[in-house]
């Protein structure tokens, strides 16, 4: 009995030094994520942005505290345990009452840590927020269930909801094949085209119910609400494409809501947007065969509008029926007796 015992604890101590290999090692494998998340990620990734390395940094250094605190605690509790266990004849001191000095450790060592940690994330807050100095704006409008984007002062909109690809696989009943549409789901028809070493500013808003506009790679997630206008900012710094989604239940299709943010050099970006100048509101988006949308096919752009805030459609002019013949010519007045 006492040699299965003593094996039980060989293998409970092997299990535990196992555990606490693994949680050291999570900070080291974190080191190695990208900017996307991977399989099995196990630590968030760095991002793209400042903003994001600000959000990674502030992380690590909770999870380290986290680790020795909790390295210390439980080393201490197997002190306990296994050194004064009832087995080798330990007696608990029944004259023990309070340590004063222990008292003043645990209490101050909390407090200097909790200001440790406080004082950079307050700075990385109030840096977030900062959206001075910004070199171009992008109005960002959530609707059931596309987004809306503008460039303001560019004369350049368009909307972005789910492809049709993606959107027809989920309607179709057939389980989609991940090796063949690697991107199921978080796919779109207009990617938010932006440059890179850039300080770019959004107004974000929304149009009927509480969105959130939310890329882990850059570092923030913002609320988009009907008659409030949020602001942020983000400067990405390598090309690429950088994948998100509403972060806000907005209804049914919340989960077909998908945001990518396509960053690319500043001079292959003033190229795009001079192919994209005056073509705001040009067109209403085309909804998918068989998909539901706020609007048929080659709807007016004011009536698509009107009909997103909620007013009467207006009809265009060119598209106004003809008035009948008899309502076109006005009756002549009838002679008044003198």
């Amino acid at each position: 009995m006492i040699y299965r015992g003593s094996n039980l604890m060989k293998a409970g101590c092997f299990k535990q030094w196992a555990v606490g290999v693994a949680v050291m090692a999570l900070p080291v494998l974190a080191q190695a994520q990208a900017a996307d998340p991977k399989p099995w990620q196990l630590n968030m990734g760095k991002g793209v942005t400042h903003l994001s390395h600000n959000a990674y940094e502030a992380h690590m250094l909770a999870l380290w505290i986290c680790v020795v605190i909790g390295v210390l605690v439980f080393s201490a509790m197997a002190v306990a345990m296994f050194r004064f266990r009832h087995s080798k004849g330990a007696k608990p001191d029944t004259s023990f009452t309070h340590s004063t000095k222990l008292e003043v450790i645990w209490t101050v060592v909390p407090v200097v840590l909790l200001v440790l940690m406080a004082f950079p994330a307050t700075s990385k807050l109030i840096n977030m927020y900062d959206t001075r100095d910004a070199e171009m704006t992008v109005k960002i409008t959530g609707y059931q269930w596309m987004w809306k984007y503008d460039y303001l002062g560019e004369d350049v909109g368009f909307t972005s909801r789910l492809d049709r690809t993606s959107d027809q696989i989920r309607q179709s009943g057939v389980q989609p094949n991940i090796a063949d549409n690697p991107h199921y789901l978080l796919e779109v028809d207009n990617m938010l085209v932006l440059p890179t070493d850039t300080k770019i500013r959004f107004v974000i808003t929304a149009d009927d119910v509480i969105h959130a506009w939310w890329v882990p790679a850059l570092g923030w997630k913002q609320d988009a609400i009907p008659g409030i206008v949020n602001e942020a900012w983000t400067e990405i710094e390598a090309p690429g494409i950088y994948r998100g989604q509403c972060a806000e239940l907005c209804g049914k299709d919340h989960g077909f809501m998908p945001i990518v943010v396509k960053a690319v050099p500043k001079d292959e970006y003033r190229q795009w947007l001079a192919s994209q100048r005056g073509t705001s509101d040009a067109e209403a988006p085309v909804v998918p065969a068989g998909a539901e949308g706020n609007a048929p096919a080659q709807l007016d752009p004011q009536m698509l509008e009107d009909i997103q805030q909620g007013d009467e459609p207006t009809v265009p002019v060119d598209a106004a029926p003809d008035a009948p013949a008899e309502e076109a010519a006005a009756p002549e007045a009838a002679p008044v007796a003198g």
